[in-house]
């Protein structure tokens, strides 16, 4: 088995499973014709987003690190009505595309844009905390300071996902020089080491290789 096998599974389950409408297609085409690396979440992966916001009940949710605004949409849908949506993106080019893909998916009054690193523009927040899902999808080596803001901008009962943390199995590797695996593995070991935190980790296989997230609880 490899990854002709695991690109047949996802596509069979997502054509039994996981709709993807017209907005959503659009969105990966535009991003891709656009140039930006194809680092979207797959099809299944954002329905989980979107059902895991739907099965908390999330009124409020923080996406770090946006792209083309494929995952974006995802969880924007799964918001209630009144609900928002705050998400960061500091590359100009991606924040142009994903804006486009949102204001067409008609998410643009739910959605809110915020251009610029993460870590200058997470203190901002505060006042619109707190959210009740933080998913961070961003750069890896800052994934330890995303978590610190994570649990200023969260109350208990929130959950923190964490995505890309396998890095095709070299997240086991304490000597790794790639500053991605050990913003992964500094990230995960903060949530083991924080009492506010009961958290999973889980492995991925499909059309996007071998990968995975993490999935924390706020408890108090």
């Amino acid at each position: 088995m490899g990854q002709q096998t695991w690109t047949a599974v996802d596509d069979y389950f997502d054509g039994l499973l996981v709709e993807e409408d017209d907005a959503l297609l659009a969105a990966n085409a535009d991003a891709a014709a656009a140039g930006l690396p194809a680092h979207q979440v797959a099809p299944n992966q954002g329905k989980l987003l979107h059902l895991l916001a739907r099965i908390r009940g999330a009124r409020t949710v923080l996406e770090i690190g946006t792209l083309g605004g494929y995952s974006t949409i995802w969880l924007a849908r799964a918001l209630p009505a009144g609900g928002r949506l705050v998400t960061l993106e500091a590359d100009p080019r991606c924040a142009d595309v994903a804006a486009a893909n949102i204001t067409r998916a008609g998410l643009a009054n739910v959605v809110d844009i915020r251009r610029g690193r993460a870590v200058d523009l997470l203190p901002e927040l505060t006042d619109l905390a707190p959210f009740d899902l933080v998913f961070i999808d961003a750069d890896k080596p800052s994934n330890p300071d995303y978590l610190k803001w994570a649990l200023e901008l969260t109350r208990p009962g929130s959950v923190i996902i964490g995505d890309n943390v396998v890095r095709d199995g070299a997240v086991v590797d304490p000597d790794s020089t790639d500053p991605r695996v050990q913003g992964v593995r500094r990230f995960t070991e903060l949530i083991a080491e924080h009492p506010r935190l009961t958290a999973t980790a889980l492995q991925t296989v499909g059309g996007k290789g071998y990968d995975g997230l993490v999935m924390a609880l706020v408890t108090d």
